[in-house]
C-alpha cells in the first residue's frame, strides 16, 4: 500500500471509522495540535462532515 499526500480537490473514500463508505472532494486541510491531521470531505449530494486524513484514503473518481 502506497501513501499520497492529500491536497484540496482530491477525492477520497473514508476506510475507517464512523464515516466508512462515504466519499467526496477534501477540503480544509489543518494539522491539529497533537498532530493529527483533520479534513473536511465534501460529499456530491452538498453535505460535508469532518474526519481525520488517516481514515481516508485517495481515489480516482467514478
Amino acid at each position: 500500500m502506497t501513501t499520497k499526500i492529500l491536497k484540496e480537490g482530491d477525492f477520497c473514500k473514508v476506510i475507517t471509522g464512523i464515516h466508512k463508505g462515504k466519499s467526496g472532494f477534501v477540503q480544509d486541510i489543518n494539522t491539529s495540535k497533537t498532530g493529527h491531521i483533520t479534513i473536511t470531505v465534501l460529499q456530491k449530494n452538498g453535505l460535508r462532515f469532518k474526519t481525520l486524513g488517516r481514515s481516508v484514503e485517495v481515489i480516482k473518481e467514478d
